[in-house]
């Protein structure tokens, strides 16, 4: 991973609105220049996107590279080779999280994923934050269908139901980004609602370290 055209505008939109920013980080992939990129900007951390992305499910099954497909001492290998990688490259920058590709863990390895040095966990569509699990919740893109925008009428519907859903439950809405892929339409989506919840006296975007139940020092 290195820096993108499409990097420098996700994290000019970040600032321009004071959101603090998690990038899911791939290890085997990670280049120097990206932390170099990030360098001087302010709240972004990297989180760890499992190891390489590679699929080693069957063909038969859907994509994952944190499944029960492998022995459980060679994904845990992985991780750990990974959050060293992590570490030297990003240094303080580094959060320790776990995300998995194609949001996809067997509970083997979320179970042992701390033994890795990976006690936060980030996937798809959870409530709760225990065990240091922290989950994302509006996807603006249409996987199935092209890959494009979902359309702001899909994504109004789906983050009314992610609010009504805290109705008694103070567990941060999640917003995915997937700046590599994000169209126009996207773009204007992520840049309305970022200025949207700027100006609501009800919104505020709490900082990941505290999130996830770190100590912000």
């Amino acid at each position: 991973m290195a820096p993108t055209p499409a990097l420098d505008r996700l994290l000019a939109l970040a600032e321009r609105h004071s959101v603090p920013l998690s990038l899911a980080v791939i290890p085997a992939n990670a280049e120097r220049s990206l932390a170099d990129r990030l360098e001087p900007t302010g709240d972004v951390l990297v989180l760890q996107h499992g190891w390489a992305h590679k699929n080693h499910a069957p063909a038969d099954r859907k994509s994952a590279e944190l499944g029960d497909d492998r022995p459980l001492e060679a994904v845990l290998d992985e991780l750990s080779r990974g959050h060293q990688r992590m570490s030297r490259m990003f240094g303080s920058r580094f959060l320790p999280v776990l995300v998995p590709p194609w949001n996809r863990i067997s509970d083997s390895v979320a179970a042992k994923r701390v033994e890795t040095g990976l006690p936060g966990l980030s996937c798809f569509k959870r409530l709760g934050t225990a065990d240091r699990r922290l989950d994302t919740h509006i996807d603006p893109i249409a996987w199935r269908s092209g890959r494009t925008f979902a359309g702001w009428s899909t994504l109004a519907d789906a983050l009314d139901a992610e609010i009504d859903r805290r109705a008694d439950d103070p567990t941060p809405i999640g917003i995915l980004t997937h700046h590599l892929v994000h169209d126009e339409a996207t773009w204007a989506f992520m840049e309305t609602l970022l200025d949207v919840a700027a100006g609501h006296p009800a919104a505020r975007w709490p900082h990941p370290v505290e999130a996830f139940g770190f100590v912000h020092t």
